[in-house]
């Protein structure tokens, strides 16, 4: 197979990646309807850290020192954006979790710029000022308008941008394997223990419940991770960005199709600009600080590998 051939393959498995992540908003709103949080994210991350060994046997072979520190403080930040986000997604609709999700991507910069002096660039300010006034169209988008759920997924955008900012500072010194095992399994054992004190749950049972648990933990979790380290060896990671930013737009279009959701002109406006904020915030600021090395604005297509993060919901 030709290399043109295997980047638009790859290209394609990036594109399911993001329908997945997309999907998932509704079904994990399903899935807690009917069985507890904590219980339900124990499973996934229990599903998701035994499929991630399966795909990357070699994985305890790559830890150093220090990555069982940084992977535990990743974990931490990681487990607070998915308890606020699934808690978020049960008082909320999954079109409007998805979107506001994506905000970390426009809060990044903004908090790097406060814990590691580092000033954003101009296309984060456009990117925050598209995204601020999308989340303003989108709180009267649907027929309640902001509600709580909305405000804990807005906390798990924050906890996510805090989780970019540690692998992007500390989590690179170690490889990104290690890193993402130790996160998924610190986010099993904080929701097991919680579900324990809190829910003591009995044993999922059902289809739709083990359906939701398995495409979270497995295609949503391990597997997608598997694309994306895949993927960023044949594309540039401003190309997968850009692809994976389509994930918001997935869950207003899975939104619509499975759960009946009717965001309204005013919804979907704030929902574009969102996207709009993203795709400034993390592509454009890629474009611009690429042209500043090299002194010629013109987007590369080409790049080395770069350090993956998931956020799936």
């Amino acid at each position: 197979m030709s290399a043109a051939a295997r980047r638009w393959l790859v290209t394609l498995a990036l594109v399911g990646v993001a329908a997945v992540w997309g999907a998932t908003f509704v079904m994990i709103k399903n899935a807690v309807s009917g069985y507890p949080v904590y219980g339900f994210l124990f499973w996934r991350f229990a599903i998701a850290s035994v499929a991630f060994v399966v795909l990357f046997p070699r994985t305890f072979r790559l830890f150093k020192p220090g990555t069982l520190k940084v992977g535990v403080l990743a974990g931490l930040l990681l487990t607070a954006g998915y308890v606020f986000q699934t808690w978020g997604v049960k008082g909320t609709s999954p079109s409007k979790a998805a979107f506001i999700t994506g905000m970390f991507v426009v809060i990044t910069p903004f908090l790097q710029a406060l814990v590691l002096r580092r000033p954003p660039a101009w296309p984060a300010w456009l990117g925050i000022g598209a995204a601020v006034a999308g989340l303003w169209l989108l709180s009267g988008g649907a027929e309640r308008g902001w509600v709580l759920g909305d405000t804990l997924v807005l906390l798990c955008a924050f906890a996510y941008s805090a989780h970019m900012i540690v692998l992007g500072s500390l989590g690179r010194e170690h490889d990104s394997r290690p890193l993402t095992f130790v996160q998924l399994a610190v986010c099993c054992t904080l929701c097991g223990g919680a579900s324990l004190v809190m829910e003591r749950p009995a044993p999922p049972s059902g289809t739709s419940l083990w359906v939701a648990l398995v495409i979270t933990g497995v295609l949503a979790s391990a597997v997608a991770f598997a694309v994306q380290t895949y993927a960023q060896r044949l594309i540039s990671p401003t190309r997968t960005a850009l692809i994976l930013i389509m994930e918001p737009a997935f869950g207003g279009l899975f939104g619509w199709l499975l759960a009946h959701e009717v965001l309204g002109l005013r919804g979907w406006a704030g929902a574009a600009l969102i996207l709009v904020g993203m795709a400034a915030s993390e592509v454009l600021a890629t474009i611009v600080a690429r042209s500043d090395e090299v002194g010629v604005l013109e987007p590369s297509i080409e790049g080395p590998p770069a350090q993956v993060i998931e956020h799936q919901p």
